[in-house]
């Protein structure tokens, strides 16, 4: 678990994850792999025997989404392993201003969480495109093509 002394000095960065864009650009820093579009995060659902037998018979959905805000969805574009933890807290600042004060606190705790989910890690230098962090990769193989009623952009 990380925690905010953890964070000084590191470089944030996508794990491997099924990821879009939707909507129209909100607030965002003019810098390149930031659009203000809202993110949507998919992931497959995995069950067990009882639990997969009931989700066919009540045609449960077979994967999970997570919408995330403005401010997160930013917070996801910026997290590229390029820029370290102190230069996404100041675009944050600069793009939402006093609605993410106090910005290093709140930046941390989206970033603290974003790991816990696996979605994030740390790294202590910057990221070298060692594994593909961009939208639409699904490294489980399990996902087919969104829902076109999604209108994500991957």
């Amino acid at each position: 678990m990380i925690i905010m002394d953890d964070l000084e000095g590191s470089y944030p960065v996508r794990i491997p994850v099924w990821w879009g864009r939707r909507g129209v650009p909100g607030p965002h820093p003019d810098v390149e792999g930031v659009s203000g579009k809202f993110i949507v995060i998919r992931h497959p659902k995995s069950f067990r025997k009882i639990e997969s037998f009931l989700a066919r018979i009540l045609r449960a959905p077979k994967e999970l989404r997570r919408p995330l805000d403005d401010l997160n969805s930013v917070l996801w574009e910026l997290c590229d392993g390029k820029r370290t933890f102190e230069e996404i807290c100041d675009l944050m600042d600069c793009t939402f201003h006093e609605r993410i004060a106090p910005v290093r606190e709140r930046t941390s705790s989206a970033i603290v969480r974003f790991n816990q989910l696996g979605l994030i890690g740390l790294s202590k230098r910057p990221f070298d495109d060692e594994w593909d962090i961009g939208p639409g990769i699904d490294p489980t193989g399990e996902l087919g093509t969104p829902d076109t009623k999604l209108e994500l952009e991957w």
